[in-house]
């Protein structure tokens, strides 16, 4: 009966420092993937962007040309808005926004994407245009739950039928 005990003890020691070094690994993971995304220029970015969206929406010649300008100007926005807010995070000084700032910052970014969705419809079909905003909610659903810091598939999976 001891054996089993000493058995049962020693296995989920084992157990729990393996889930500990795979979050680890994912942090580390993480870490990387955003230095590689801060490597590339928004022109490399707005290409793998339009590529996908290529494959999954199957897209014309020309369809491909105007998301690729479309994407090309998105890229050069956020990547001056990431300049932007590491040069903030690095300035010893730093000042936490207002709320007034805040708020004109989400009011820029919504507008921003707004004004995307309105060009994304002029270019896509009808079609298209529906893949494409399921394709955006599944990316925004899930953004929500890794801020909420979701762990359990199942969770997620109940309030995904819950929404439904």
């Amino acid at each position: 009966m001891k054996r089993l005990v000493i058995l049962a003890l020693a296995l989920i020691t084992f157990q729990a420092n393996a889930q500990d070094n795979k979050k680890e690994k994912r942090q580390e993971n993480k870490k990387e993937r955003l230095e590689q995304r801060q490597n590339l220029d928004p022109q490399d970015m707005a290409q793998l962007q339009t590529k996908k969206m290529t494959l999954h929406l199957d897209l014309t010649e020309a369809q491909q040309q105007k998301v690729m300008a479309l994407n090309l100007e998105n890229a050069k926005k956020r990547k001056e808005n990431f300049d932007k807010r590491l040069a903030e995070k690095d300035n010893k000084e730093r000042v936490k926004p207002t709320k007034e700032e805040k708020l004109e910052r989400m009011n820029a970014k919504l507008d921003a994407q707004i004004a995307a969705k309105k060009k994304m419809k002029a270019i896509l079909t009808a079609e298209q245009y529906t893949k494409w905003e399921k394709s955006l909610s599944k990316r925004e659903h899930g953004r929500k739950h890794m801020k909420r810091g979701l762990k359990n598939k199942k969770e997620h999976k109940k309030e995904e039928l819950n929404d439904n």
